[in-house]
């Protein structure tokens, strides 16, 4: 369901239920002349519309207003907008803590942008990762005190934590693709990967009549298709299941 779209009957209904509820989160960034700006937000976005037909799960607004960066192209004439760290980061501080204060406790953010190297980390991720950490710790304080995690009521820790179950685990943040993944799809940046997966998923924001490959990270997308993109589709799709089963 549409969270915008929730009666608070609903609201309530799925977090007694425990219903996964998941933040599209990317940026808006120049992708060449035959890509749509939004397409790091978008892929994410349309691959959980198509998980909503099939189990209980809540999608927010698309936040799109990431750390674009201008490593790939300037500003002037691309679209690319670049929101820094410190914006990022007190906003997604208040919108997790918002979300804990209603009363969830299965909150995810998934990411496409950058998220080859999302071990290590990126701006837009480490910015949202920092931020679900401080509303967790926050909200923890503010309901059990100082000490919660000392006192005698959390002696079961370390057992819940190998089962995944733990406070901590609240608030988490995802690559749309993981390392597994990544080692059976091209992963890049407007090239074969990310055209065959926009072709497959919105192929709206895909006109190969402007694909030009004068840049070196364009040349491969002349041979994208959406069969191509269809295979990470499928496991993208696999895997977030894993993750969002209750």
């Amino acid at each position: 369901m549409r969270y915008e779209m929730m009666m608070p009957h609903q609201l309530r209904q799925a977090m007694e239920e425990n219903w996964p509820a998941v933040l599209p989160l990317g940026v808006l960034e120049y992708h060449g002349e035959h890509l749509a700006i939004g397409l790091d937000t978008l892929v994410v976005l349309r691959c959980l519309e198509q998980l909503e037909a099939e189990m209980d799960l809540i999608i927010f607004p698309p936040f799109y207003y990431g750390a674009g960066s201008y490593a790939v192209e300037g500003p002037a004439g691309t679209g690319t907008m670049q929101v820094d760290t410190e914006a990022l980061v007190p906003f997604g501080h208040h919108f997790f803590r918002s979300l804990l204060r209603n009363g969830f406790r299965n909150i995810h953010a998934i990411i496409h942008h950058q998220s080859e190297n999302f071990t290590a980390g990126m701006p837009t991720d480490l910015s949202f990762k920092l931020a679900g950490r401080k509303a967790i710790f926050e909200f923890l304080m503010n309901e059990r005190g100082e000490g919660f995690w000392g006192d005698n009521s959390m002696a079961d820790y370390y057992e819940k934590h190998e089962e995944g179950d733990n406070p901590f685990n609240w608030v988490q943040i995802h690559p749309l693709m993981d390392e597994a993944i990544i080692k059976e799809y091209d992963f890049d940046h407007a090239g074969i990967g990310e055209t065959s997966l926009l072709m497959a998923l919105d192929p709206d924001g895909v006109d190969m009549g402007r694909f030009s490959d004068e840049k070196w990270y364009l040349r491969s997308a002349r041979d994208s298709t959406r069969e191509y993109g269809q295979q990470a589709v499928d496991k993208i799709l696999a895997r977030l299941r894993r993750i969002l089963a209750n």
